[in-house]
């Protein structure tokens, strides 16, 4: 008996372990999560090959309800595979398979609560939520995260700073448009003492390189960010500030339940690929409605970017209409001020006018309420229902495709049911959205079908209000596609060709880049909108093969490949769209630059391409790619280079 007794002790012992560390792998077995239980506190730790990317790092949640981050049991613990084929029209990728392992941890409060902490991890790829379920009660509200990432201690970032809330321009922070930090040790504190915004990247040294971000937020949630990093590299999960919003709504989230939270997306990798080819954003978020019709994809014309307010007339306006319609371009873009210098009353026939030649409108529009004092109308359209549908009743009548709303109040739950109410009511009118002065758009491409695109980092706007950031413009282009723009399309506004960023172009900043460069970040910067910063000017400054390429430059893309590159020294990016291939490289440097690609999958393929001339303007050749598949090309100081398969 005894003996028996024993055998039995030490199989409950042994099971016992197996459930308190559980395990899970992705597909191709070289990322593991690990997921622990110690003292009641649930934590999990991350390697890739065998290499610690993530150590020990606490999870779980405070809530009304009672506490879900210590004093827990662990009931049960189980893996199922995921294998599904989703198509995303309007993104950097347009067919994707998301194969995964999903462990799930059920865990008992002591008032007898359940806590589900689920990781979903594909190759490269980790995605984390929290379920809470309860027999006793109803709803809940959800008052702290515990979840945390420590990183290693030769970790160093390249992350952005949450910026106070009510400040900046006519009190419209935060606005998700502050620098990052360039290699800053882990633990540095930021720069508003804040803690950072998603997404986050991370240099784990040799060992390879951490995204993380979130998805999945929608009126059910708030949207997050990581706090100021400990001496240790421990950055944990923060709810937005409570003066976010003018001090509107409550800075935690409130739910029924069950609930689910958003997913916490990691993304690793021994190198950058992973990082500019995730779709971490999408894969475990759903629909939440069905398009009301099919979203058009394009390019856009858009006086303001160079010429600014005054342009906002009917007569420039008529211009900008003439030039998207000689540039074969979709639409244009009226950005604000339209309802006082252009009026509700001569709207219809301009649109007209637009449609006559072939053009398709945008209107801008004020998100505002009373959460920031931005002047620019139209304002108070947006942020009631009833007048936010009586104007997109008129929207649709008089045919207008899409609207950019700009100035919106930070990340509590208030506000991203605003986010929420602004694309469904839009959808039941047919237009799409695009966001500005925002947050992170959180999976928002798969969840809500009429957004296309959104702001959310420092843009070229910048670049024609101040100097500084014209002169990193360059630079600009080599850090936001490994970090901004690789879980979401974002709205940058490229292609800017003039010399002097003005109308009468004798004055305004000075341009530091090539014609080149300007080029290649139509492909560099991914949105399904791109507002391009092309003026009528340029028809008769750039050669037939710029304007040519502008023509047919895609905005929606098949598939996406990271061909080499550094944040803040250069990028090499590959997209296809349909059989053709567009290969765009940039150079931080203000010396020339030597790039050897390898675009080996091509080999053999006659190539267009168009580079730099040694006086900055854009030059064109062509060029066979070589049986091993190798392709040099010379940058210029701040330059770039864009280089098409022929059809």
């Amino acid at each position: 008996m005894n003996r028996v007794l024993t055998l039995l002790l030490l199989f409950l012992c042994a099971s016992w372990r197996f459930l308190a560390a559980q395990e899970v792998q992705s597909p191709d077995g070289l990322l593991r999560v690990k997921l622990g239980l110690e003292g009641g506190v649930p934590s999990y730790s991350v390697a890739y090959r065998d290499k610690v990317m993530l150590e020990p790092s606490p999870l779980g949640l405070e809530t009304s309800i009672g506490s879900f981050s210590r004093g827990l049991t662990l009931v049960s613990s189980k893996v199922h595979l995921v294998d599904e084929t989703y198509t995303m029209p309007h993104a950097k990728a347009s067919r994707i398979r998301y194969h995964a392992n999903v462990l799930t941890g059920t865990y008992v409060n002591g008032s007898g609560d359940t806590l589900c902490i689920v990781f979903s991890v594909s190759n490269n790829d980790i995605a984390q939520t929290y379920r809470v379920s309860s027999s006793k009660h109803t709803h809940c509200t959800v008052l702290k995260e515990a979840t945390g990432f420590d990183f290693p201690g030769k970790t160093t970032t390249f992350i952005t700073p949450q910026a106070p809330a009510n400040e900046g321009w006519m009190k419209t922070k935060p606005s998700y448009e502050e620098e990052y930090t360039y290699e800053e040790p882990v633990g540095t504190p930021s720069k508003y003492k804040l803690g950072y915004t998603f997404p986050a990247l991370f240099h784990v040294g040799s060992d390879g390189w951490v995204l993380l971000s979130e998805t999945g937020v929608s009126s059910q949630y708030a949207g997050t960010r990581l706090s100021d990093g400990s001496s240790e590299g421990l950055y944990t999960i923060a709810f937005p500030d409570s003066r976010e919003n003018d001090g509107i709504g409550e800075s935690t989230v409130t739910t029924s339940l069950p609930l689910q939270t958003s997913w916490k997306t990691i993304t690793v990798g021994e190198t950058l690929k992973p990082i500019v080819e995730t779709t971490s954003a999408y894969n475990t978020v759903k629909p939440l409605y069905q398009p009301s019709q099919a979203y058009v994809p394009g390019r856009a014309t858009w006086s303001w970017i160079v010429w600014q307010d005054r342009s906002c007339n009917v007569e420039d306006q008529k211009r900008f209409i003439d030039l998207a319609a000689v540039m074969n371009f979709e639409y244009i873009l009226i950005d604000a001020l339209w309802d006082k210098q252009i009026g509700y009353e001569q709207m219809a026939s301009l649109v007209a006018y637009a449609h006559a030649k072939g053009v398709d409108v945008m209107l801008w529009y004020n998100s505002n309420g009373s959460w920031n004092d931005a002047p620019q109308g139209p304002k108070h359209r947006m942020d009631t229902a009833p007048a936010r549908q009586k104007e997109m009743a008129w929207l649709q009548a008089l045919g207008v495709k899409g609207i950019k709303v700009d100035f919106f109040g930070g990340d509590k739950q208030v506000t991203m049911k605003l986010y929420e109410d602004i694309l469904t009511d839009a959808n039941r009118y047919g237009i799409f959205v695009n966001f500005h002065g925002t947050t992170l758009p959180r999976g928002w491409e798969r969840m809500y079908p009429n957004h296309m695109t959104s702001e959310a980092a420092l843009v070229s706007e910048n670049i024609i209000f101040n100097q500084y950031f014209t002169d990193r413009e360059a630079y600009t282009s080599t850090m936001l596609p490994f970090i901004r723009n690789a879980v979401s399309s974002m709205d940058f506004g490229p292609v800017l060709l003039n010399k002097r960023l003005s109308q009468n172009q004798r004055s305004g900043r000075i341009r530091k880049t090539t014609d080149a460069f300007q080029v290649a970040t139509s492909v560099i910067y991914q949105s399904p909108i791109q507002n391009f910063g092309i003026t009528p000017e340029n028809l008769q400054e750039q050669p037939a093969f710029v304007l040519d390429f502008l023509r047919r430059v895609p905005t929606v893309w098949d598939e996406t490949r990271f061909v080499d590159g550094y944040p803040g020294k250069f990028c090499i990016i590959a997209r296809r769209h349909a059989d053709r291939w567009y290969i765009a490289a940039t150079n931080a440097d203000s010396v020339s630059r030597k790039l050897q690609m390898d675009l080996s999958w091509l080999s053999g393929k006659d190539m267009a391409v168009i580079q730099d001339n040694p006086d900055r303007t854009a030059g064109a050749q062509t060029l066979r790619v070589p049986r091993n598949g190798m392709v040099t090309v010379l940058l210029e100081g701040l330059g770039g280079a864009v280089l098409t398969t022929e059809p």
